[in-house]
Formats: C-alpha cells, structure tokens, sequence
C-alpha cells in the first residue's frame, strides 16, 4: 500500500516542556517532527519548578541536562514552624527555572531535527489516513497544548470540571540567596507556598489557593516565609494558572492523542506533573497507531499521580486540612513512602 501523502510523521501541538519532550521522542523513534507553537522563545509557566528525580532522570534520557538548583528532598512546614523533612533516596532532584527548562529542551529538539513553526490550531481535520491541523498534515497529531488545550475542545475530548474546590497557582521570583536544598511547602489555613531555590541567588515561591488567591496575602499568613522574603522585589511579572484540575473523557480520539496536562490535570502537591507528562510523551510515542494501547499506557504511568495527589488534595481542601502536616511528623514512614512513590 502506498503511504499517504503527508507533511510529517508527528504532529506536535503545543511547543512547550512536554511538546518539545514529545517532538524529542518521535524523533529519538526515527519519525518526522513539527512542532507547532504561537509563541516564540523560551514560555514560561506559573509552576514550582522544582524537578523531582524521576523528572531528572527522564530528562537525561532525553539528552537534556539544564542548570539548576539542587534538591535533596521535600519539606512540609505549618505557619507554627513544625515541619517533617523527607531526603529524597533516589538522587538528588533539582530546581530549573522554566525558561531553561524550555531552551535546554528546544536546543535539544533543534539539534534532533525537529521542525518548529509559530502558529495555531484552530480546527482539526481527521480522515481515515491522516489529521490536519495549523496548516500541517501529519500521520498523528499529538496535542501537549496545555491546560486549556484547544485540541482537546477541538476533536470533543474535554469533560466539565466541577466548579467546587478550584484551584489557582500564582508564582514569583525573589533575588535571595537559597537558605535550604529542599523544597519547602507552607501550609497556611487556605493556601500552600511551593519554594524552589532554582538558583544561586534566586528563588521560586509558587502560592496554591482557592479563587482570588493573593501570593502577598498568602505569604504574610506565613510569618516565618515573609520574615525571609523580606518585602524584596520580585524578578519579573508574577505569573498565574488555573483552574488546575482539568478532566477528559479519554485520551484519544481518531489519530489524535493527548499529552501531559491537556491530558488531564490533578493539581501536584509534590511536582511530579512534568515527570508524568514526560512518561506520557514517552507511551504516545511508542504507542502510535494503537489508541488502546495508549491509554492503557496512559492509565499504567498516570496511577500513583491520579490515586495519590488526588487524595492529598482532597485532604488539602477538607476540614482536616490541619492535620496534614501533624500526622506526616507522627508517621514519617507514610509520608516518606509517599514523597517516594510520586517522586520516582
């Protein structure tokens, strides 16, 4: 049988941390990438940035290796100053601005031979030999455009999120020397602080919350984080996200597959969201032509994230929100095994 008459094997939506890992994979696979994206440079995100392990690991697989801030573990702190540290057993994990993390991984693209092109997707035509979409006709379009995917609304993958318990994400830098090698999370009474030292004299504080979260109300709840800070100015605009969960009603449809968080979304407590999308991008790729298979990869790689973040955030927005951190202090075994489980 003739081959159909394409532009490209792969079709990547989406030109950010999993597009690019995604444009990578193909192209480790022998398949021919492009990658399409309506914005140009490195992209950054409002997210923790603090890369666990596994994350690592996956990335070096990838031949990616950006600079950063090294971690040894997770630390959960209450605004009394009672905490529970957990050391990572695996390796050291590591803080990476996003913009690195985006130019190390387009550099890496780049040097592969992927093709990336400004555009954006505003319609997507399948038939029974190819999809189209940008301008571009691939074999198989896999789409890692985001929260918000559009491709996802496109070919009638998106599923109703509840509006009850929503939350948002808000991240600043701070020009501050790092006082810790782990990434510290702060519980106040309605918001969590993720800080993430990504650098030698920079640090990340990402602020989770309900709707109308403020990152400066939220941090002057926490007065040992705020003493730190010290009323410093941030380095560049204060970035937001959300809301964070995001549901689909499967993971493909046709030629078309979903990829890290346009995939679905459970808000991370631990960072492992790149780690699950970069095992995502790494079934898509393995799996093409073979949407069963998919999404049983999909299901395989994405178990411990949906079972356990799912109910650490159910915890979070619960009444017994408090006793998070007093029982991970009374059970370090628990909440070790469960930092481990989610940052392998």
């Amino acid at each position: 049988m003739t081959p159909p008459v394409t532009d490209t094997d792969v079709l990547v939506v989406g030109g950010g941390p999993v597009g690019l890992a995604t444009a990578i994979e193909a192209r480790l696979a022998g398949r021919e990438v492009v990658v399409v994206e309506p914005r140009t440079g490195p992209v950054d995100k409002a997210c923790g940035e603090g890369l666990m392990p596994g994350t690592l690991r996956a990335l070096q697989r990838l031949g990616v290796d950006p600079a950063g801030w090294d971690l040894r573990g997770i630390s959960y702190r209450t605004v009394g100053g009672r905490h529970v540290d957990h050391a990572f057993r695996t390796g050291a994990g590591r803080g990476v601005r996003r913009t690195s993390l985006h130019a190390a991984l387009g550099a890496r693209a780049d040097a592969l031979g992927v093709t990336r092109v400004t555009g954006r997707v505003t319609t997507v035509e399948q038939d029974a030999e190819a999809v189209t979409a940008a301008g571009v006709r691939a074999r198989w379009l896999l789409a890692a455009d985001g929260l918000h995917s559009t491709v996802r609304r496109l070919v009638g993958l998106e599923r109703p999120t509840p509006t009850r318990r929503r939350r948002f994400g808000l991240r600043r830098h701070v020009p501050l020397a790092p006082w810790t090698d782990l990434v510290e999370v702060h519980w106040a009474p309605g918001a969590e602080a993720y800080v993430t030292p990504v650098g030698p004299d920079l640090v990340g504080v990402a602020v989770l919350g309900p709707p109308h979260t403020d990152w400066d109300a939220a941090v002057a709840a926490l007065p040992r984080l705020a003493e730190r800070l010290g009323g410093l100015r941030p380095v560049g605009p204060t970035l937001g996200a959300g809301p964070l969960r995001q549901l689909t009603t499967a993971r493909t449809r046709g030629r078309v597959a979903l990829v890290g968080d346009a995939s679905g979304y459970v808000d991370a407590l631990t960072g492992e969201g790149l780690r699950v999308g970069l095992a995502q991008a790494r079934a898509a790729v393995a799996t093409l032509g073979d949407a069963g298979a998919y999404e049983r990869a999909w299901r395989a790689v994405t178990r411990d994230y949906r079972l356990l973040t799912t109910g650490l955030v159910t915890w979070a927005a619960s009444p017994a929100r408090g006793a998070i951190v007093p029982v991970a202090r009374r059970a370090p075994w628990l909440y070790g095994a469960v930092v481990e489980r989610l940052a392998h």
